[in-house]
């Protein structure tokens, strides 16, 4: 397969009202258009970060502006996702360390105009995050919805799934996704004091592994792909719903601890965004360049290149993938300065 009609764009001005901007998302407007979420401030965890919307309407994109924020708070990691109702959902998360995450959500009724106050998706939850931590959640054929989600507190980096039977109403949480966990600094590592050693195929070195994204097969099985310190992109699969998972296993895929995303097309080719690359020797992730897609046409099995988007040196990472038909549709993160947005058409 092939990526023909390959457009590239930004969708953050170079005038924008903040310094630094992350962690994009997007859903396909009613009637044609994008609409992209992200967070933006002075940097990442600084107090006056705040969730962004940027919607392109014809040829043009609207200048930037705020769907959410929380004085003094930092918000990170927002996930667009529309409901059944037609209304679009916002998860974002908020705190001042990922470990003290609460996950709030708004909705928007006019397609990103403007969107409802803040509410927490799991009142009381001090877990750190309930819900999508960074990719889009699925719908299933049998109409419930699946959040990829995932922890990161004490050094120990887990991932599970956040069940809705009620179109994003009320969550039930799945056990953690099992994995061989080895070499970890007991009692609350630092980055610097992580053990590593050649890469193993067998086992999972370091934290262990976040930010899963999801999608479903023709026969109903579900999996996960995720984002891990091992220098690899494991997978996990369920043939429940989601509600259980075989252990996590080694996909072969090269990962330099940094974002993924996927989503699968109505003929089942799948197709992944990523950075190609291992960790650099010796250190738990590696520079964010290049960032590519490629395809799969058996499932997640194997993977060929598809289309490189940036491979200059620089910091182009957290891809979010979506697709209408054929036409694939990415996010990502250009520098920590802007959000790039790629359109290609998937052509045998």
């Amino acid at each position: 397969m092939k990526a023909v009609q390959v457009t590239q764009e930004f969708a953050v001005p170079e005038d924008k009202p903040f310094d630094s901007c992350h962690a994009s998302t997007l859903v396909e407007l009613k009637g044609g258009g994008i609409l992209v979420a992200y967070f933006g401030g002075s940097w990442e965890k600084a107090p006056d970060t705040a969730i962004w919307v940027s919607r392109k309407r014809g040829q043009a994109w609207e200048y930037p502006r705020v769907a959410a924020d929380i004085r003094g708070v930092p918000l990170w990691n927002p996930v667009l996702f529309r409901r059944n109702d037609g209304s679009i959902r916002l998860f974002f998360k908020a705190g001042k360390e990922i470990s003290e995450w609460k996950t709030y959500f708004s909705d928007s009724y006019d397609e990103g105009e403007s969107f409802t106050p803040p509410a927490e998706l799991v009142p009381g939850d001090d877990s750190g995050g309930r819900g999508p931590v960074k990719n889009k959640p699925i719908r299933l054929k049998n109409g419930a919805v699946l959040a990829p989600a995932s922890l990161e507190a004490g050094g120990i980096w887990d991932c599970f799934v956040d069940i809705s039977a009620d179109d994003c109403v009320s969550w039930t949480k799945s056990a953690p996704v099992p994995l061989r966990r080895v070499l970890l600094h007991q009692g609350g590592s630092t980055d610097a004091q992580i053990i590593h050693r050649p890469y193993d195929p067998h086992l999972l070195f370091g934290r262990g592994m976040i930010q899963p994204t999801l999608w479903e097969d023709e026969t109903g099985g579900v999996h996960m792909l995720c984002r891990t310190t091992s220098s690899r992109i494991f997978r996990s699969d369920s043939l429940d719903g989601g509600h259980t998972w075989s252990l996590a296993y080694d996909t072969g895929l090269p990962n330099n601890n940094s974002g993924i995303d996927a989503c699968v097309l109505p003929d089942g080719a799948l197709v992944l965004a990523y950075n190609p690359r291992e960790n650099l020797p010796g250190y738990y992730k590696g520079p964010r360049t290049p960032l590519a897609a490629a395809v799969s046409l058996d499932q997640g099995r194997t993977f060929q290149p598809l289309l490189t988007l940036e491979d200059q040196a620089g910091n182009f990472a957290y891809p979010a993938v979506i697709a209408e038909g054929n036409r694939v549709m990415i996010t990502y993160t250009w520098n920590r300065e802007r959000i790039r947005f790629c359109s290609f058409v998937l052509e045998k």
